[in-house]
This record gives structure tokens, sequence and C-alpha cells, in this order.
């Protein structure tokens, strides 16, 4: 699995722990181990026009995804083609707003975001509420899986 991390903040962000987590993901939906995915980290300006470009509305917003192959969770008989994921795009400094509204760590709401974001690149979404409660509950196990293997 090849992940590119660029981080065009001043944040600092724990890229090794941004980079098993996404592997963690990936594997987790069986996702070719070929296959590539890129994480961006912007300021709210560059969040904001990426937000006003692609969605029309305005303000930044905390992730973005851009899947590029349309690649969609596989099993473990047949896993995915290799290809390109795509790209999740994160703005630290709004993560940091929610996370401090929410009372966590901003660590772990862009934990939270990365595997939002990989999650819509497999074509999960949250547009419906009996989509919202599945992509949720995998993002939670997901998160909770990785916590347990990552702290062993």
């Amino acid at each position: 699995m090849s992940v590119e991390i660029v981080n065009e903040t001043t944040f600092t962000v724990d890229e090794p722990t941004m980079r098993r987590l996404a592997i963690f993901v990936v594997s987790a939906m069986k996702v070719h181990p070929d296959a590539d995915l890129s994480i961006v980290f912007v300021d709210e300006v560059a969040m904001e026009r990426l937000h006003v470009e692609w969605m029309d509305e305005p303000g930044p917003t905390d992730v973005m995804s851009f899947p590029m192959d349309e690649l969609r969770p596989g099993s473990d008989e047949k896993p995915t083609d290799p290809g390109l994921l795509g790209d999740v795009v994160i703005c630290p400094t709004v993560a940091e707003k929610q996370a401090i509204t929410a009372g966590h760590p901003v660590d772990s709401e862009i934990r939270l975001l990365l595997t939002h974001g990989i999650l819509h690149l497999l074509g999960f979404d949250h547009a419906e509420p009996d989509e919202e409660a599945a992509m949720f509950a995998l993002q939670r196990q997901l998160l909770d899986s990785f916590a347990e293997q990552d702290s062993a």
C-alpha cells in the first residue's frame, strides 16, 4: 500500500500514525495492497477553495475525499483490484475546533476524519439515515480496532 502524506500547513500532524491508520483501514476493507492513497493536510483558505469548487458550499470544511478509480471494499476471497484509491484532504484547524467542541484530543478528531475520508473513497456515504448509521458504525469499529492494535 502506497500512502503519500503531504502537510501543507504549519499544524503538526502525527504522520507515522496517520500512515499506520490509513494502511489499517484500507487493509481491513480488503483493498489490494498495491493501491495508492494520498492524504493532504491543508489550511482553511485552501480547504474553503476546494469546498466552494467541488461542493458549491461556502467556508472551509473538515475533510473532503476525491476518489480516483472508484475502488470498493473487497473480501478475503477477492480483494479490490490494484489502483488509485484517491485523495483525502483534511483541514487540521477545522479539526481542532471540532475536537474542542467534542471534548476530545485533536489527534482523535484527525484520525476520525481520515477514516471517514477513506470510507468515502470506498463508496460509503451518509446522506440517508440508514447509510449514516452503517458508515458511522463501521468508522467507530475501525477506529476502536486500530486503537487496540496500535496500543499493543
